[in-house]
């Protein structure tokens, strides 16, 4: 059953931890959205990472996000207990487009993200 609308801000206001650290380049953010045994799959620059979320925050903490980047949280889905989130970024590390899915489920009443798996555009794989 879809969920109302004030768990759409709910779930919005969760992702954005993971915004603002890849923003500022500090995983801190991040972590208090993570639960500790997420997962992480995806691409970087043609080589699979899959894994533990720690090499999320490896990542953020040692590139940053670099000053023209820029994101965008959809919430595409809340049913309940679970949760899709579709987050846009541009220019991470000053080059690099991203799509990250973060899929969430409320866990004592709070929203926590269990996987992220992302793509990077195809223009911006270093080769």
């Amino acid at each position: 059953m879809r969920d109302e609308i004030k768990e759409y801000a709910a779930v919005e206001e969760a992702a954005m931890k993971f915004v603002k650290s890849v923003a500022e380049g500090n995983s801190e953010y991040a972590k208090t959205l993570f639960t500790e045994d997420a997962v992480l799959f995806g691409m970087l620059d043609g080589v699979l990472e899959h894994g533990s979320i720690n090499q999320f925050y490896h990542n953020v903490d040692t590139v940053g996000a670099g000053e023209n980047f820029k994101a965008r949280v959809d919430v595409l889905a809340v049913e309940e207990t679970v949760a899709v989130v579709r987050v846009l970024e541009e220019k991470w590390g000053g080059r690099i487009d991203f799509t990250d899915f973060l899929l969430l489920l409320k866990l004592n009443g709070e929203w926590k993200c269990v996987a992220k798996a992302y793509n990077q555009n195809s223009n911006t794989i270093k080769k």
